[in-house]
């Protein structure tokens, strides 16, 4: 079908056509098209609103949840892959997402991928004769609380510091009047450049807002620096607090002290014992607190893991280790022991490398019990922790275990998780936990659905504190 061109049109009648059309998620020449269609199939006459309704659009109102929208640019770099797992974690946060491609993006990216994530048309095309029948980049620009440029490549920044729009990204963002974020991804040697370092600067001075960049391995061999894209779960916290109000800060005067990740317990000093934890959950209940308010302390065995803003993080080893850091960090008001620290050691560890020869025996290891951190806190007879929490990982039996875990260490609740293989949490970015919590003899166990480890780290804070309240209230 050719495209439809109408001029001349009452004031009332366009804001009528755009607001159905942003409600329905469709282009304005697509909507009329449909009221056509109506037309002609069943012989509907559409009902206008009257003039008094539609004399000017709704005014722009702050976002609440489940309203919250955002227009993402998708830039031409290797990182815009991560663009697809970006809108997956905004959109679990009730954030709606509407994508624009770059042409360069579009070589990483297909707009089909980012349209079936978002549930949304992906845009590509300055010039679509669908979208511009009501100047789409203006639309674009303007039908949103927030847009995001994730990633934004050195090209686009140097567009947005010299005004250009010779695209439809490049338009968007001139046209814009909401807030900007930037989320920069390129090669470290593009990202010290003068010419990128003024551009940036620049944004800085117009108000535009930036997340990263991170400090990593690039996807080039052999290079690393200051130039990798924030990851999508630091870009979307981001993009949730220029959404979204302040949350209250019930944490506020806290201390809290959280352990993460595995130990390594070494053999000789090249092999050790260690566990399969990634310290994905631990970290995510650190950044949880910090952003409740509370003064947080993080112990985190060996991770890959970029360490939480905000929070005061100790790097340690081995189980000893972990145990000296932390009673070193009390007193606290909060302890959640999320570390997956190993149960044993090497008694006696090699002081040079075990070697393999062709007629020796397998070396006999004689694996003597580590200190066990959870029950040394809970059960202080000084300077013991207002609120314990374990976490119990367990493989079968997991309510059982996890009953039996919380009366034997002493501490006041325990989180439970099954990190059998087929769980996938081991590593992964899910969880699927159970809450037990100590009243006198009676232990309530509170079964939550699968969610990402950051949802299960705000959870778990948010019963935090409810407990703190209702203690404040008690004393009260």
């Amino acid at each position: 079908m050719a495209s439809l061109t109408i001029r001349k049109l009452d004031e009332a009648i366009k804001v009528y056509l755009r607001m159905r059309a942003a409600r329905n998620g469709r282009s304005v020449e697509e909507e009329v098209r449909g009221i056509l269609r109506e037309y002609t199939d069943g012989g509907l006459q559409p009902a206008l609103p009257s003039p008094q309704q539609t004399a000017a659009p709704a005014p722009h109102h702050a976002p609440v949840a489940g309203e919250a929208r955002v227009t993402l640019i998708i830039g031409g770099g290797i990182a815009a892959y991560k663009a697809l797992d970006l809108i997956r974690r905004l959109k679990e946060r009730h954030i709606r997402v509407r994508c624009v491609l770059t042409k360069a993006a579009t070589q990483f990216v297909t707009p089909l991928a980012a349209s079936a994530l978002s549930g949304e048309r992906a845009y590509t095309d300055l010039f679509d004769p669908e979208s511009e029948f009501d100047a789409g980049h203006i639309r674009l620009a303007r039908d949103c609380d927030l847009i995001v440029v994730a990633p934004a490549t050195a090209d686009l920044m140097s567009k947005m510091a010299h005004g250009a729009a010779d695209d439809l990204a490049s338009a968007i963002l001139l046209a814009a009047r909401r807030p900007i974020l930037l989320a920069p991804a390129m090669n470290p040697m593009m990202w010290s450049n003068a010419a990128t370092r003024r551009n940036a600067e620049q944004l800085a001075r117009d108000g535009i807002a930036f997340v990263g960049p991170n400090a990593g391995e690039m996807a080039e061999s052999g290079e690393a620096g200051l130039g990798r894209m924030a990851e999508p779960t630091e870009i979307a916290d981001a993009a949730e607090r220029f959404l979204r109000p302040a949350e209250p800060r019930p944490l506020s005067g806290k201390r809290v002290l959280i352990t993460a990740g595995p130990t390594h317990e070494p053999i000789d000093p090249v092999r050790y014992i260690a566990n399969r934890s990634s310290g994905k959950q631990g970290f995510a209940i650190a950044a949880a607190a910090e952003a409740a308010g509370a003064e947080v302390m993080l112990i985190s065995g060996p991770v890959g893991l970029n360490d939480p803003r905000g929070v005061s993080v100790t790097h340690v080893e081995s189980a000893r280790d972990m145990l000296r850091r932390v009673e070193a960090a009390l007193p606290v008001d909060i302890a959640i022991f999320a570390a997956a620290v190993a149960d044993w050691r090497v008694a006696n560890e090699g002081e040079q490398k075990l070697k393999k020869t062709a007629n020796a025996a397998t070396p006999q290891l004689e694996l003597v019990e580590n200190p066990d951190i959870l029950a040394t806190i809970s059960k202080l007879k000084e300077r013991r922790p207002p609120l314990v929490i374990g976490f119990a990982a367990e493989t079968e039996h997991l309510i059982d275990n996890a009953k039996a875990k919380l009366k034997r260490k002493g501490c006041d609740w325990i989180v439970a998780n099954d990190v059998s293989t087929a769980s996938g949490v081991m590593g992964g970015d899910r969880n699927s936990v159970h809450l037990l919590t100590r009243n006198g003899s009676d232990i309530a166990v509170d079964s939550w659905p699968v969610m990402t480890k950051e949802q299960v780290a705000m959870e778990l804070i948010s019963e935090v504190a409810k407990r703190f309240g209702k203690s404040a209230g008690t004393a009260a």
